[in-house]
């Protein structure tokens, strides 16, 4: 078996979305003097590599602890979307060759290219899901959709006219997860037959939390 880590590394001060806490990490017992370490952490429920359930941004959404564990493990297909400009727009046209390989059960991993920028304001400026490509993407019966950027829908700067995060609301609304800020996919596309797994923390009642996400295959 050989496994992909896809994970961004938590660290004290990394960049999360505007708005959201930020991460600190103290040492709350040491080892010299309590002969253990324990770690005191403070963080979001989206901080680094991390899963949206639908209560994220629906008022009766599934809660994290609701969902069909399922949702979090699956045959990967990973479509290759790098080479857009800031700001750029993800619509179907883009992901129509990868249409007959969709279905129930598979994830759909957007690879834009972004997470070269984390950690910068340029990661910020991410491309985006047009809700036209989420409204057929969950036709197809995919309800898992990962990317390696900071969200699926527009951080800064386009907008689309369907209120609020249109591709959260789409996909989650569906009854799907959106995991966010994956890092190493290129990875990916030379395993054979990939399948990723991305089970997030057992969180009561929450809208999402970290997860450590990996793709794996079985070698030849």
């Amino acid at each position: 078996m050989r496994i992909v880590d896809l994970s961004v590394p938590v660290r004290a001060g990394m960049q999360v979305y505007p708005g959201d806490p930020a991460v600190q990490l103290d040492r709350a017992v040491r080892l010299e003097v309590d002969g253990v370490n324990v770690l005191a952490i403070h963080a979001g429920s989206h901080t680094g590599t991390h899963v949206d359930a639908p209560f994220h941004v629906l008022a009766d959404g599934a809660r994290l602890d609701e969902l069909d564990l399922g949702l979090f493990h699956g045959p990967a297909v990973v479509a290759d979307v790098r080479g857009l400009p800031p700001r750029a727009a993800i619509d179907w046209a883009a992901l129509g060759p990868y249409a007959p390989r969709l279905g129930p059960g598979v994830v759909l991993v957007l690879h834009t290219g972004w997470s070269a920028h984390f950690g910068t304001q340029e990661y910020l400026a991410h491309p985006w899901l047009t809700a036209d490509a989420a409204r057929r993407i969950v036709a197809t019966g995919v309800r898992t959709v990962a990317l390696d950027a900071l969200s699926p829908d527009p951080t800064e700067g386009a907008e689309e006219g369907d209120g609020p995060f249109p591709a959260h609301r789409i996909l989650l609304g569906a009854g799907g997860v959106i995991v966010e800020n994956l890092t190493n996919v290129a990875a990916v596309a030379e395993l054979p037959d990939p399948v990723l797994s991305c089970f997030p923390l057992a969180l009561a009642g929450a809208d999402g939390a970290p997860v450590r996400a990996i793709a794996m295959s079985r070698l030849a």
